[in-house]
């Protein structure tokens, strides 16, 4: 692993400052994700600043009945908040799903958002890989393809986001709160990462230096009527081969609400706006969800290996939804 400095920020403007005037600077909270790909040297900051006291570690009810998510909230500690599990099931659900007891101890809310691929070319720096290194190429192209992107790719990236929590707060309409060198902002989270077109080392729309402080999720009436639901290759700690979040509401079998995403199909969590289109006022029954399904992934280019995500991902579209719709009738 190459040397680095280390320095503690006490507040999030220290820590801003810390990083935004060093290009070769980093910062650290959990280290859940970071430490591993130092250890791989696919990252190799030249100095680390650790944030993990810098922003909140608390979980606060707003003044319109939504939640703030603190930056230095642990996975643990999200999935178990009694307000996160009553009001958001589908949130602490994809928490839950998303590592090892152990890994949730110590992984943050602010950082959980900013993991890197788990694409394994990505992860190796003997082969090409223009997210790692820009205009080497994507060896997944022509590689191991199985848990590859079926929406939004392009020929310099088909690399998927690996975050759960994320699908979670996208389906969810939540905003990130940032403190950086341009000063605050918030930012829909649906607008936080990017999809790869020719620059697929860009994860996010973040600038260096700018700091996740709080994650804030809005009052949704039907938010508890919620379900996260994914498919993996073993039922212990393994990232989607495609998940679903979906939140729906159903009054005299007609959807008057819906909220979907899904993970493990996209560069980005994938808001699936074209199925919500589709849903809104119709019958909530196993055709119109059919129906749904298929037109979010009219769009899907699956590759040779991964073309089981696309019928994957519209059975498990159409099951999270009646399973939701059941307990409703």
């Amino acid at each position: 692993m190459r040397p680095f400095r280390y320095e503690h920020a006490a507040n999030p403007d220290a820590a801003v400052r810390a990083v935004s005037r060093d290009p070769d600077a980093r910062f650290l909270a959990g280290g859940t994700n970071l430490v591993d790909l130092m250890k791989l040297a696919v990252a190799e900051p030249g100095s680390l600043v650790d944030v993990r006291t810098a922003t909140a570690p608390r979980i606060e009810r707003l003044d319109d009945g939504g939640l703030r998510i603190g930056a230095a909230v642990t996975n643990t500690a999200l999935a178990a908040d009694t307000e996160v599990r009553s009001r958001y099931p589908l949130l602490s659900e994809a928490v839950l799903t998303g590592a090892s007891g152990q890994l949730r101890n110590i992984a943050t809310t602010g950082g959980n958002l900013l993991q890197r691929t788990r694409c394994p070319y990505f992860q190796d720096v003997t082969t090409p890989c223009t997210k790692r290194e820009p205009g080497t190429g994507c060896s997944a192209l022509e590689g191991f393809q199985r848990e590859h992107a079926i929406l939004g790719a392009s020929r310099s990236c088909i690399a998927t986001h690996p975050s759960d929590m994320a699908v979670a707060l996208v389906a969810l309409d939540a905003a990130v709160r940032t403190t950086g060198p341009s000063g605050a902002r918030v930012l829909p989270i649906a607008q936080l990462h990017r999809l790869p077109g020719d620059e697929p080392q860009h994860d996010t729309v973040l600038e260096h230096g700018e700091l996740i402080t709080a994650v804030d999720i809005p009052p949704l009436g039907f938010a508890p009527r919620s379900r996260y639901r994914k498919a993996r290759e073993r039922a212990s700690f393994a990232f989607a081969l495609v998940s679903v979040a979906a939140a729906l509401d159903v009054a005299d079998g007609i959807v008057r609400g819906v909220r979907l995403a899904l993970g493990g199909v996209a560069h980005k969590p994938w808001r699936a706006a074209a199925a919500e289109a589709e849903l809104l006022g119709a019958p909530a029954d196993t055709a119109r969800f059919t129906a749904a399904a298929d037109a979010e992934l009219s769009a899907a280019q699956p590759v040779p290996g991964n073309e089981f995500k696309v019928p994957l991902a519209r059975n498990m579209i159409v099951a999270t939804l009646a399973d939701i719709a059941g307990e409703q009738r």
